[in-house]
């Protein structure tokens, strides 16, 4: 059986953000949370890539050199276009998280989480609010459906609360 990735839920999410200082790492981690971002993918934004109006992210070459739309997050403000590009590597990216993880408590609860867990939480918190499976794949730019069903073994509350509805 393939292991389960790593989700930040909502509560860890709010203490990794009280225990970031840095505005770059802050609206990074925010963008990997609420959009489901890789780390690659947050790096290499630019302001041309946030249309403010229409509530989307274009993500240039992501993963596989493709192209996709992601959600720009409720909340979202016109200064965080100031931070980007962010002019930060991916590794110091992944380092910055470590730390304010660790100082969070997350690395306790969690040992194995890193930036990519944001992500996992993203998907998590999706389907925990009724989004659409297939609609989850969209926004994750996934090819294969069967890629994005690992987030449904990952939490297996909504198809428990869907059996309870049902039977």
């Amino acid at each position: 059986m393939k292991k389960l990735p790593i989700a930040i839920t909502q509560l860890e999410y709010d203490s990794l953000i009280e225990h970031t200082k840095s505005k770059k790492h802050i609206l990074a981690f925010y963008l990997g949370f609420n959009s489901g971002l890789r780390v690659s993918e947050v790096i290499k934004l630019e302001p041309r890539d946030i249309d403010l109006e229409g509530g989307k992210i274009f993500i240039r070459e992501g993963k596989g050199k493709k192209d996709r739309i992601a959600p720009l997050p409720k909340g979202f403000q016109k200064k965080y276009l100031d931070v980007l590009p962010m002019g930060i590597t991916t590794r110091a990216l992944q380092k910055a998280f470590k730390v304010s993880a660790n100082a969070s408590g997350l690395l306790k609860a969690k040992p194995t989480a890193h930036f990519h867990s944001l992500r996992h939480g993203f998907a998590t918190k999706f389907l925990e609010q009724g989004g659409n499976i297939q609609l989850l794949k969209v926004l994750m730019g996934h090819t294969n459906i069967s890629t994005t069903d690992i987030y449904n073994q990952l939490n297996p509350q909504v198809a428990l609360k869907a059996y309870k509805e049902l039977w």
